[in-house]
């Protein structure tokens, strides 16, 4: 078993991971500001925003009584509430997170992580949950991807 197996390959570890390099970056080598005011009011509306975008979708999965935990089988394809706007919306939430937290916290060398961030989720996560969903649930799949966004 190699180091990297036992790490914990989940949304909210590299959410928090990315999050404690802004933070880093914004601690120990402060380079510039966003501003005084607009960045902290613009930052707390992403955090807010991607933190309600989450719930929401949280809350729509367990309605529809399918899992929520990136890597599982889901038992159904939800294409309701927050669903019918993003394919995604819960990693959509943690991006809204990160920014906001860097624009909130003045981290402006850490705006790259944003970026990286997608890449990551993209890759351990959407790509193959959707080819989980388009093998489980082929013809519903062919319609909601024609018809939803993955992002926006």
């Amino acid at each position: 078993m190699k180091a990297w197996d036992r790490f914990p390959d989940w949304p909210p570890v590299w959410l928090a991971v990315a999050l404690a390099l802004a933070w880093a970056q914004k601690t120990w080598v402060p380079v510039a500001s966003f501003g005084p005011v607009w960045a902290d009011l613009l930052g707390g509306l992403l955090v807010g925003a991607g933190g309600i975008l989450a719930a929401l979708a949280v809350f729509e999965m367990r309605r529809h009584r399918t899992t929520f935990i990136p890597h599982r089988h889901p038992d159904r394809l939800v294409t309701t509430g927050i669903f019918s706007r993003s394919r995604h919306p819960i990693y959509l939430g943690d991006v809204l997170i990160l920014t906001g937290m860097i624009l909130y916290w003045d981290a402006v060398l850490a705006l790259i992580l944003i970026p990286l961030f997608v890449w990551i989720l993209e890759r351990r996560f959407v790509e193959p949950e959707e080819r989980r969903l388009r093998h489980r649930f082929p013809r519903d799949w062919i319609h909601y991807e024609k018809k939803t966004r993955r992002w926006l």
